[in-house]
């Protein structure tokens, strides 16, 4: 069952996150505003593991 936790999680960042153009589309807005978003990014990231290991 922890698996198919883990599964989801992925396959929904994976259509979430769509690679390359969402990261180039983010940097063309600005640098800052990419650093900004990456930081968001990870941080849910790490959100979201830490809540799946309860």
């Amino acid at each position: 069952m922890k698996s198919l936790k883990w599964s989801t999680a992925l396959l929904f960042l994976a259509f979430l996150l769509p690679g390359c153009e969402v990261i180039g589309g983010i940097f063309k807005a600005g640098f800052w505003t990419g650093i900004i978003v990456v930081f968001l990014i990870v941080a849910i990231i790490i959100w979201l593991v830490v809540k799946f290991r309860r």
